[in-house]
């Protein structure tokens, strides 16, 4: 039975923190989440996870991101948990879900090798340093398939394969592992996220550098066709190599059709494709599952339009970080009355040929519409005449204010301000 006025803490943002928090809130169960870092869900880069950080406050949790846990003090009336800026909660329940640490005391007394992290050392067959002894699951090191130096990644697909090679090698027969890819996608209340290969924040600790090594796009797609009902809206980020013939990763974020997507791009990576061959995939189409140009096959064309230089994309907070800039904002009146970015320059689409006088050529401009189509156009439009400091804003307004809004607590409630 619910209990009135019941509440609970989930501290870490993580899978098992996250599905913790949605089934308590599923309950009735008024819920806080603690999360130490900037953003949920560490797989996936800061602006995505933006898009879950809004969801879980839209759907009544509190959201305490950049704090982490000072203290736990139980009283009369509950556990308090005090935070590292201060504020205090108080629960009847607290639920400590802050990372997996391997469980490999028994390998240690054994005397077998471990890692830094304490994780078994094992090769491509699984066997430890003792050949009579294997290991397999979430408690190994395993080889990165993206970059083939040593990680742990600890997922239920990777652990079931490698129990699988490890009864082949015991059966006698010749299995191999051949590296963990970090495929994954768990549901947050109303949206999907999903995950696979390596992320920008990955690419940067290796000592990659945007737009010399790698570049990405972001680009929002619907689930399917929007003609036909219940199409919904999907944000996908791509990275790639400069020359598009390696792809280092993706994201997606939506309501659905987001597992099919991360599963085309995962076994897209698995198989070595480059950009140009997501332009070519042949995927299923029908009205309710797809549109005549998947979103993976956009994904294609728009990273291929990037490598080709017919289009440059702006990083996600870039009209922010980049005071020379302005926004151009290619959307009609309607549009704007429904949200405005203040200080961008509007002028539609249609008005665009006959008004570019406007524009000074010196300037830096970032292009802007409702997804992106328009503004790929206007931005053709622009290049076509001479402008040279333009960018694109990626997937359109929609991210842009997922991407801006800012939370405040009054009175213990989140209030949205854009």
């Amino acid at each position: 039975m619910q209990t009135v006025n019941s509440n609970a803490t989930v501290i870490g943002g993580g899978f098992i923190g996250l599905e913790m928090a949605e089934n308590l809130y599923g309950l009735g169960i008024d819920v806080t989440i603690v999360e130490a870092s900037n953003q949920v869900m560490a797989p996936v880069d800061y602006e995505m996870a933006l898009l879950l950080n809004e969801n879980i406050r839209d759907n009544g949790v509190k959201l305490f991101a950049t704090d982490g846990v000072d203290s736990f003090v139980d009283t009369s009336e509950g556990i308090k948990v005090k935070l590292s800026s201060g504020k205090t909660v108080l629960s009847e329940l607290v639920i400590l879900s802050i990372g997996v640490k391997p469980n490999s005391k028994l390998a240690a007394d054994a005397g077998l090798a471990l890692n830094e992290k304490g994780g078994i050392i094992v090769d491509s067959h699984m066997r430890t340093e003792d050949e009579s002894i294997y290991a397999a699951g979430d408690v190994v090191e395993v080889e990165d398939f993206i970059f083939k130096d040593k990680t742990m990644v600890p997922l239920a697909g990777p652990a079931n394969k490698q129990g699988r090679i490890v009864a082949d090698n015991i059966a006698g027969l010749d299995s191999t592992y051949t590296g963990t890819q970090g495929s994954s996608v768990v549901k947050v209340f109303d949206l999907n996220v999903a995950t696979t290969g390596a992320n920008e924040k990955a690419l940067v600790r290796r000592g990659l550098v945007r737009d010399k090594d790698y570049t990405s796009v972001i680009l929002t797609q619907n689930s399917h066709a929007g003609y036909y009902p219940g199409a919904k809206p999907m944000i996908i980020k791509l990275l790639f190599s400069i020359d598009g013939k390696k792809i280092y990763g993706g994201q997606i974020v939506g309501k659905d059709g987001v597992d099919k997507r991360i599963d085309i791009l995962g076994t897209a990576i698995r198989f070595g494709a480059t950009v140009k061959d997501l332009t070519n995939l042949e995927l299923a189409y029908a009205p309710p599952f797809s549109s005549g140009k998947d979103p993976i096959n956009m994904a294609g064309f728009v990273a291929e339009n990037v490598v080709n230089g017919l289009v440059k994309q702006a990083v996600w907070n870039e009209a922010d970080t980049d005071k020379e800039s302005v926004v151009l904002d290619v959307r009609e009146q309607a549009e704007l009355d429904v949200f405005a970015i203040d200080g961008a320059v509007n002028i539609p689409l249609g008005q665009l040929r006959k008004r570019i006088n406007e524009l000074d050529k010196n300037k830096k401009y970032i292009v802007l519409c409702a997804i992106g189509v328009r503004a790929y156009n206007a931005y053709r439009i622009l290049a076509q005449n001479g402008f040279e400091n333009i960018k694109l804003y990626p997937a359109g307004v929609r991210f842009y204010s997922s991407t801006h809004r800012n939370f405040e607590e009054v009175n213990e409630e989140f209030v949205c301000k854009y």
